[in-house]
Order: structure tokens, then C-alpha cells, then sequence
């Protein structure tokens, strides 16, 4: 074998799935590092540093910004279902924040030292602590939405209903279950079912994607969560739609407020519209992989993530966009069509008559200044 060949092969070796430079046998080897061995030769189209800081950077910044909207919103609401809903959101937000500060981290640092993983973790400790964080901090966006979902179908369709008017305390309850959840479901490799792997080009770790049993059961329960949520949040938001369609066009339109609960579902929309759009390329990916035994592309599964990782990004910009006053004036605009109930008081036709049930004094749908 001539040098220039051994050179082309030794490139080869260190970027596929075979640990080359390990220097004991594969099993020997760590679980983490026993499918991909740093260190690893990849091409500058892979491995982005600039990309990874603009990312976290960026999405970091939108939900602090997010989040301090959020508080200052959530203290002036005395709605019960604007307060829980908003409740929801900032779980959503903190979730978000907390995920790109955790893994976009990890990312940036090793872009950034190219610290060698046998060395740092031997035991693996830290890339699976980094393979619950990517688990974790991505089923909970989508189970999330999910649960936002259920709180507004009950409280559109049932909104007199005790079930229908969830108080702070339910709803900081649903958020807590679903960190709970997605935990241990992240935890479930500590106990044997999938496990955690350094992943090409060696700045993260997740789970492996094959056919094999203890991958494969838990490909698929990270695959199916998701999609179900995002299935679930399909399903019951377009009912929610319909319904709150038919009580605004209907008779009762007038007899209680609906500017915040069509605000509040327009959000919904964009968070799941978004959370499709960024998951299910990723979550078809791993399904697919994980039946099919097909080897996967590096390439492929990182182009997945990175628009996975945008979802985090969006999230906090669907609220600072649509809480703003001026969705409230777009949404009067579209609705107050008749000249009957264009007044100062007028928004989407929901202004609340005197003695109703959700009549306050003084209480406006939107401010009488101009948009």
C-alpha cells in the first residue's frame, strides 16, 4: 500500500462508524465511543463552529426577551385562562432557554477547545448526560404544545366547566408532568433500553439510530411521543378552531369576550405550525432509520437537528410578535365588519355587555387609540 493510499484510508477509518483509534477492541471499548471513536476528521461542511454560536447565541437571546415580556404580561393578566395559558407559554419558553443553554454550550465549547472525549469522559458520564439533555429538552416543546392544546379544547368547548377553567396551580401541575415525562423518558438508556453515542462530527451525543432491539425500543418511543404530540395538538386544535368559529358566528357571540381566547389560539397555531415544520423531518428520519436498519448519513441526521434546533429559536418570537397590541387591531379590523358594532369598544364583536358574566366596568376588548 503506497503512503498516499494509507493516508486516504486512515482519513477514511477515522469518519466512519468504526472506532479505528481506539486502541483496544470495540468491546473494550466505552458504549458511547464503541460506534464513534473521536477523534474525528471531518469535512468544514459538517462541523460549523460559526454556525453552532449564531444558533445558540441568537435563540438564547429571543427567550430571555421572551421571558421578561412573559413575567411582566403574566402580573397585569387577571384572566383565570389567560394566566394559566401564559403559564404554559413561559414553561414553554424556560424549557427552550434552558435546552439551548445546556447542549448550545456543550457545542460551542468543543468547537471551540476541541477537547478530545476519551479523555474528558472515559465513563461516559458526560456525553450521556448530553444525550438526556438533546431527549429531553425535545420532547418537551412538543409535549408542551400538546398540553396547551388540551387546556384551550377545554376551555373553548367546556368553558363553564370545572375541568374547562384550569387555575395556575393545574396548570404549573401539567407543566411539571411534562418535564417528569420527558425525563423519564430520557432516563430510559440508564436502564437499559437504547443507549447514548458520540455522534459525527463529535461536538454531541444522542441516541443510536438502527435496527438492533435495545436501539430500535427506544427509537421508537422517542419517534412515536413526539409525533403522537404533535398528532394530538393537530387534532385538537382544529377542533378548538371550529368551535370557537361557531360560538363567535353564532347567537352567544356577544355574551362573553373572546379577543384574548382567538389571540391565544392564533399563538397555538403558529407553535404547532412551527414544531411540524422543525420536528417532523427529524422524527420521520429516526423511524425510518430504526425499522428500515439502514445505515444513516451524518450529514443527514445533523441537517435534521440543526432545523430541529430552530423550533427553540421561533417559539419565543410567536409570543413576542402576537402578544403585541397589534394583533388585537388586526383581528378587529377582520372582524368588526358590520357598522353596527364598529365603536371604541368593538374588537372581533366580543365586547361584553353590562351584567354578563365576564362584564368588568370600564373594560374594553382593545384601547379606543388608533392601530
Amino acid at each position: 500500500m503506497t503512503p498516499s493510499a494509507a493516508m486516504q484510508r486512515g482519513v477514511i477509518d477515522s469518519n466512519s462508524t468504526s472506532p479505528s483509534s481506539w486502541p483496544a477492541a470495540n468491546e473494550t471499548a466505552p458504549l458511547c465511543y464503541s460506534i464513534n471513536t473521536p477523534p474525528f476528521r471531518q469535512p468544514p461542511s459538517i462541523a460549523s463552529a460559526y454556525f453552532s454560536a449564531i444558533f445558540s447565541g441568537l435563540g438564547l437571546t429571543s427567550n430571555l426577551v421572551a421571558l421578561v415580556v412573559l413575567l411582566r404580561t403574566f402580573r397585569r393578566t387577571h384572566s383565570r385562562s389567560r394566566s394559566s395559558f401564559l403559564i404554559f407559554l413561559g414553561g414553554l419558553v424556560f424549557t427552550d432557554f434552558m435546552g439551548l443553554l445546556v447542549t448550545g454550550s456543550i457545542v460551542v465549547s468543543y468547537h471551540v477547545t476541541h477537547f478530545d472525549w476519551r479523555q474528558l469522559d472515559p465513563h461516559c458520564h458526560f456525553c450521556n448526560f448530553m444525550g438526556m439533555s438533546m431527549v429531553f429538552y425535545g420532547l418537551c416543546p412538543l409535549l408542551l404544545g400538546a398540553a396547551m392544546a388540551v387546556e384551550r379544547f377545554m376551555g373553548i368547548t367546556k368553558p363553564f366547566s370545572r375541568s374547562g377553567n384550569m387555575s395556575r396551580g393545574r396548570a404549573g401541575l401539567m407543566v411539571a408532568l411534562v418535564w417528569l415525562f420527558a425525563g423519564c423518558v430520557a432516563l430510559l438508556p440508564l436502564v437499559g433500553v437504547g443507549a447514548y453515542h458520540l455522534q459525527i462530527p463529535g461536538s454531541w451525543c444522542f441516541l443510536n439510530i438502527s435496527a438492533a432491539t435495545r436501539d430500535l425500543s427506544f427509537c421508537l418511543i422517542f419517534s412515536l411521543v413526539g409525533l403522537l404530540s404533535l398528532a394530538a395538538s393537530f387534532l385538537l386544535n382544529t377542533v378548538t378552531v371550529v368551535a370557537l368559529v361557531r360560538v363567535c358566528c353564532g347567537p352567544e357571540a356577544v355574551q362573553r369576550r373572546r379577543d384574548y381566547e382567538v389571540e391565544m389560539m392564533v399563538q397555538l397555531i403558529f407553535i404547532m405550525v412551527i414544531a411540524s415544520v422543525c420536528w417532523c423531518p427529524l422524527l420521520i428520519y429516526i423511524l425510518k432509520g430504526a425499522l428500515s436498519g439502514v445505515p444513516v448519513s451524518p450529514e443527514h441526521i445533523l441537517l435534521a437537528l440543526r432545523l430541529a434546533t430552530l423550533n427553540q429559536i421561533c417559539d419565543p418570537w410567536v409570543y413576542i410578535l402576537c402578544q403585541e397590541s397589534r394583533l388585537r387591531c388586526l383581528l378587529q379590523r377582520l372582524c368588526c365588519g358590520g357598522s353596527r358594532l364598529r365603536s371604541a369598544t368593538c374588537c372581533c364583536g366580543f365586547a361584553s355587555p353590562r351584567g354578563t358574566r365576564s362584564w368588568t366596568p370600564g373594560s374594553t376588548s382593545c384601547s379606543a387609540a388608533p392601530c
